[in-house]
């Protein structure tokens, strides 16, 4: 069920209206929100639901039974218990083929017999979200920074929330479970917020992403050799911007639909491509992974306490594993590397402290070379091996021009996608609010009319998010 679609706005019509209509009765109106959200997840595949509903009785138990054990050695049996159960899943549908091929392929370069094994399944939508986001709960009861949930309703409503089921942002239960409250609100001003936040995103993912997508990126990750390098360039920075729009607007909508039922999820975008290095970047982009990475993965594997060296050594693991995460491919790792080895030497230069580098003259400088950068590393995350990656670096380092193939039509969305970034944030705070004042009917119309708007521009091929496949 794709947030676009009419089957999600009858969806998120009908979960407000019955969960409002039983906000007296917690039990029934949080059983509201998990059967809705078992029903988004199951309209993929009904078979992985247990997935979802393994992992989360799993959690639930490890962590009322840690909480309960002052023991350190059974409190560590229980945390690796959660970890060998969520992670083996993960590792199971998502990476078993990928190590296993790429196994057989190294021993036959060796010249060595290999018997490949594969599994015959698909990897189930958005595993990665939910088994981090049900991660954070026993690691923070671990770390004694979390108390657990009573009952395992929340808990699970927590888990499988459907707003950002699939696509994150990644929610911590520490902000979640908090918000369960024996009576919910919803203030005229939070459902403004809710209903701009969604035809924001309806108006990223629509008009801008899924055009660029199969009007210029497609083709141009698809044959490279058929395009100029001017033109690979377009599609280099069209892809940017589409996975930009493509992912802030599941983020947006996420955020819009839980407002509208009482719930805020953390902010996960904040304008990415104005930042200064690598290290500003992941402080603006996919901030609920970034902040889950730092906290659960790099603060473990030692941060920044050590040496120099030990501090680089964390942060290209770190981003290494980052890039397996998104997908179970080399290029993926090839990405985690680039940005890795960015995120040491920007640790190591502002090390040094030197003052021109906030120089306001060196700012649009240091913006323009972090984008080209992470450009690079968006090469290899979009292309589906290093041979189309490689074609696509040979054809832009011919420096042959001509746009013959990047029409008017797409000229626009580019700039459109730009303007995300260039509208300074008081515009859009003030386009928020002046939508927020409006009476509910009116809000209702705006959305309704930005609603049949998007139809009428939107492409005739369902393009669906980019994170799904993650």
């Amino acid at each position: 069920m794709l947030f676009h679609s009419a089957e999600y706005a009858v969806l998120l019509t009908v979960v407000f209206v019955a969960y409002f209509g039983l906000a007296r009765i917690g039990a029934l109106r949080l059983l509201v929100l998990l059967a809705a959200s078992y029903l988004f997840y199951a309209w993929w595949s009904p078979y992985y639901l247990v997935l979802i509903i393994a992992s989360s009785l799993l959690d639930y138990w490890v962590g009322g039974t840690m909480h309960r054990t002052s023991d350190d050695r059974r409190r560590r049996q229980l945390l690796l218990i959660s970890l060998v159960g969520n992670l083996g899943l993960l590792a199971t549908f998502k990476y078993f083929n990928f190590f296993s091929d790429s196994m057989a392929m190294a021993l036959t370069h060796f010249g060595l017999p290999a018997h490949r094994l594969h599994l015959d399944v698909v990897i189930p939508v958005g595993i990665s979200f939910y088994t981090f986001q049900s991660l954070s709960y026993t690691i923070d009861i671990y770390r004694r920074r979390l108390e657990p949930v009573r009952g395992p309703l929340g808990f699970m409503v927590f888990v499988a929330f459907f707003p950002q089921l699939v696509a994150g942002p990644i929610v911590r239960a520490a902000e979640f479970l908090p918000q369960i409250k024996p009576f919910p609100t919803l203030s005229a001003s939070q459902a403004g917020r809710g209903l701009f936040w969604i035809a924001v995103g309806l108006v990223k993912k629509v008009v801008i992403a899924d055009l660029l997508a199969v009007n210029l990126v497609d083709r141009v990750f698809e044959m490279p050799s058929r395009y100029t390098s001017a033109e690979l360039l377009c599609g280099v920075y069209g892809y940017a911007l589409q996975i930009y729009c493509d992912f802030s607007a599941y983020s947006d909508i996420a955020i819009g639909s839980a407002l509208l039922l009482g719930y805020v999820l953390p902010v996960n975008f904040n304008a990415p491509y104005r930042a200064l290095n690598l290290r500003d970047f992941w402080r603006r982009w996919h901030i609920s992974l970034s902040t889950w990475l730092r906290d659960y993965l790099y603060l473990s594997l030692g941060g920044s306490r050590g040496s120099a060296w030990q501090t680089y050594r964390n942060l290209i693991l770190t981003m290494l594993l980052g890039g397996l995460w998104h997908g179970a491919g080399w290029t993926f790792v090839a990405w985690g590397a680039l940005h890795g080895v960015g995120l040491a030497v920007t640790r190591a230069v502002q090390r040094e402290s030197l003052p021109s580098a906030t120089a306001p003259w060196l700012r649009p400088l240091l913006i323009l070379a972090t984008f080209h950068y992470v450009c690079l590393g968006w090469i290899f995350f979009r292309s589906p091996g290093f041979e189309r990656a490689w074609e696509l670096l040979v054809g832009l380092g011919q420096l042959t021009a001509g746009t013959a193939n990047v029409s008017p039509l797409l000229w626009a969305l580019l700039a459109a996608g730009a303007l995300t970034h260039l509208v300074p944030d008081r515009w859009v705070d003030w386009t928020r609010d002046l939508v927020i004042r409006c009476p509910a009917p009116l809000q209702a119309l705006l959305l309704a009319g930005a609603v049949v708007g998007i139809r009428l521009a939107r492409t005739t091929e369902v393009v669906p998010f980019i994170y799904f496949q993650f």
